[in-house]
């Protein structure tokens, strides 16, 4: 069995993945090797809830290839598609960017928000808070105007639309934190917290943090790089 977290990416995009990658590497600080993989059936972004279902096959069929060789998984997709049925199916910790990231948000009864590009993505958003019993804490979901390729496809418009939407979050709403809701939004994540004194809530970061804590409690090894 090799010593790494498994990042599993629903989205076919291999950039994407190596962004995720990248971003997880310097969230988990020596403390634990992370791996890819890259779902090859879906889209290169997911964008709507059939899209969303349709990755959770592939979510299942990565992790339980790998679970006899990583001590984690980490579903790297913000609607945590077939993050409960591998749970289900595998015995060592799983996580997914939005469970991690919600609850990291609302530590300590904290209100937050969510600010993300993908409109038709929201119910199921909601639907992960009302499963994780943090409904009462979702101040709401503020989503950029343009289309979500074409945003991810420009960094500067990116930056500058979801900079528009976590204000909107936090002055509108009365957000206390602000989660930014997307795997492909990793490298927009990271940088927005500079811009804010509320505090901006990165799902893979959340994530690794969370894998890393589920399997220190699970009794088992700790995770060191290979």
């Amino acid at each position: 069995m090799s010593d790494h977290i498994l990042l599993i990416n629903p989205n076919s995009s291999a950039a994407t993945s190596a962004m995720m990658l990248s971003i997880a590497r310097e969230a988990a600080a020596g403390s634990t090797a992370v791996a890819v993989a890259t779902a090859v059936r879906a889209p290169s972004m997911i964008v709507t809830e059939a899209e969303l279902a349709a990755a959770a096959e592939d979510v299942i069929e990565i992790g339980t290839a790998h679970r006899s060789d990583c001590k984690g998984i980490v579903v790297s997709a913000f609607g945590d598609p077939g993050l409960e049925e591998l749970r289900r199916r595998v015995d060592i910790p799983v996580t997914g960017l939005c469970e991690a990231s919600m609850l990291e948000a609302s530590t300590g009864g904290r209100r937050f928000g969510i600010a993300t590009t993908t409109p038709l993505l929201i119910d199921a958003m909601v639907r992960r808070a009302e499963g994780l019993g943090l409904s009462d804490q979702l101040t709401g979901i503020r989503c950029t105007d343009s289309d979500p390729f074409s945003l991810t496809g420009n960094h500067d418009r990116l930056i500058l639309a979801l900079s528009k939407t976590v204000c909107a979050c936090i002055e509108l709403d009365g957000a206390q934190a602000v989660i930014i809701g997307g795997g492909p939004l990793g490298q927009a994540a990271d940088q927005l917290q500079a811009a804010f004194v509320t505090p901006i809530i990165a799902p893979i970061p959340c994530a690794i943090r969370r894998a890393i804590a589920l399997g220190r409690a699970t009794g088992k090894p700790r995770i060191v790089p290979v």
